[in-house]
């Protein structure tokens, strides 16, 4: 009989192991030293105790994605994938404007080539409403799919993905599946129809994550639906896909991208994030910063300030729109897991108030202030008030966007980060805070009242869901940006 094995004999094994970490470039540990006591305790305070977690916040945090396949020219395999997961009848989602582009035709090609039987819902209202939201499901309900393809900016796979849930469960309320207080936010326990999602903006990263956001009118607010069994079969990202973007919607998808990154990169802590679940499928997609999101959402960040302002100068720079999707993709992940704040819990009610604005480069009848942009306003504010909460992870940020890391404090971390985003949106053509888009302090309670009821981001900030006055406060401050 062997003798017990002893703890010094397994540390004296680890040690060998370190030791010989540089004889095999594959599976060795060279970037696995043991650090010193300092070191290790300064990654635990970095990473803001992510392995501790008190009786009533959570403990964990899940990692969930679509299937993702990158690289120009690949929407040209959708049939194949349909024929492969044994489609029957597949429901494709677009809007008017895609539906005359070459991103819809080579879908249709695809299909066409390998005998695919679709039919086509073509008027995808672009940022979707309860309203629109119904009608794409009656058309679910009435062709009655077996898969569904979304090819679009992140209206249309927002609507493809609500379409596909509600023909999954025809006996549903509308609002039984809404996030709460708005809807009963119940968790989705059936097994949907596959989705393919063909995205043609840099931006939602909605090819990813399994949230569906719309305008409900009755209360002129954005809310949406979040659970991971929406999220897409596969993500087809084609960078030839984006190639006719106008550049105002290159800029306005990729702001969406900025904040995606930020929110997500500066989220409570997944292990301070309550309650804690009773059962795994009530642990919310939105789960708040996590050591695995961190990695894409800082990326995202990275890439952004990068490429979006040569996608947004160029429209022939294919390169810049090319990693421009990635990003948002990469964020996507980030964000899917993690979750959104401040930016997006305050933009909701900025649009869903928004009577007359239309932003250029939108061709639609009706007033519009693009996602991206509504988040965007806020952000320097925004970002300026949360810094106190997590100073190192705004000191990151503030990096990613060229500062010298050494000529940053603590204490000022939020107005360094808080001037380099101004900068960045005014070199973007962003418009010039909340006043230039029609709005102005008298409509500063109507837009608390809108933001209030969407917990569901806003109790992710870094410090824990902010008061009715500090909203005011971000809300005034962010009239004007430059």
């Amino acid at each position: 009989m062997p003798p017990p094995v002893t703890r010094s004999s397994v540390i004296g094994l680890l040690k060998l192991l370190q030791s010989s970490s540089n004889r095999c470039p594959c599976h060795s540990h060279a970037h696995s030293t043991l650090p010193s006591t300092q070191t290790f305790s300064s990654l635990l305070s970095y990473g803001r105790n992510y392995a501790s977690a008190k009786e009533t916040t959570d403990y964990a945090f899940e990692m969930a994605a679509s299937n993702i396949r990158f690289g120009p020219g690949v929407t040209s395999e959708i049939g194949m994938d349909l024929i492969n997961i044994k489609a029957t009848k597949v429901a494709v989602y677009t809007d008017q404007t895609i539906s005359k582009l070459l991103p819809l035709k080579a879908v249709v090609e695809s299909l066409d080539k390998h005998k695919v039987d679709y039919v086509i819902y073509d008027t995808v209202r672009v940022e979707p409403t309860d309203g629109s939201f119904k009608q794409a499901i009656d058309f679910a309900r009435k062709h009655n799919p077996d898969a569904f393809v979304a090819v679009g900016g992140g209206s249309v796979i927002d609507t493809a993905k609500a379409a596909s849930l509600y023909s999954a469960h025809p006996e549903a309320d509308f609002l039984d599946f809404v996030n709460a207080p708005i809807g009963k936010g119940l968790p989705i326990r059936k097994k949907l129809h596959p989705l393919i999602a063909v995205p043609t903006t840099a931006g939602t990263g909605s090819e990813t994550t399994g949230t569906a956001i719309f305008d409900y009118e009755p209360l002129k607010t954005k809310t949406g639906i979040a659970h991971r069994a929406l999220k897409p079969l596969l993500g087809i990202v084609d960078p030839l896909n984006t190639r006719s973007m106008p550049s105002q919607v290159h800029a306005s998808s990729g702001l969406d991208v900025l904040c995606h990154a930020l929110e997500s990169y500066t989220a409570l802590p997944y292990n301070q994030r309550s309650p804690r679940p009773s059962d795994p499928i009530l642990r919310p997609a939105y789960q708040g910063s996590n050591p695995i999101s961190d990695v894409w959402s800082l990326h995202a960040l990275r890439m952004v300030v990068k490429y979006l302002p040569r996608a947004v100068k160029d429209p022939e720079d294919t390169e810049a729109q090319s990693q421009m999707l990635l990003a948002a993709t990469f964020a996507g992940i980030g964000f899917g897991n993690a979750g959104v704040h401040l930016c997006h819990g305050l933009s909701y009610p900025i649009s869903g108030l928004n009577k007359r604005y239309k932003h250029p480069g939108y061709h639609v009848d009706h007033p519009i202030v693009p996602h991206g942009v509504s988040v965007a306003l806020t952000a320097p504010a925004v970002f300026k008030f949360t810094s106190h909460a997590c100073p190192e992870r705004h000191i990151d940020a503030a990096v990613a966007f060229g500062v010298d890391r050494a000529k940053i404090k603590a204490s000022t971390a939020g107005d360094i980060l808080a001037e380099n985003l101004t900068s960045f949106l005014e070199e973007l053509d962003v418009p010039n805070g909340l006043k230039s888009i029609g709005y102005d302090s008298s409509l500063i309670p109507e837009l608390v009242e809108g933001t209030l009821p969407q917990h569901r981001v806003t109790k992710l900030a870094p410090e824990g869901e902010p008061s009715r006055e500090q909203i005011a406060t971000i809300f005034e401050n962010s009239m004007r940006i430059y």
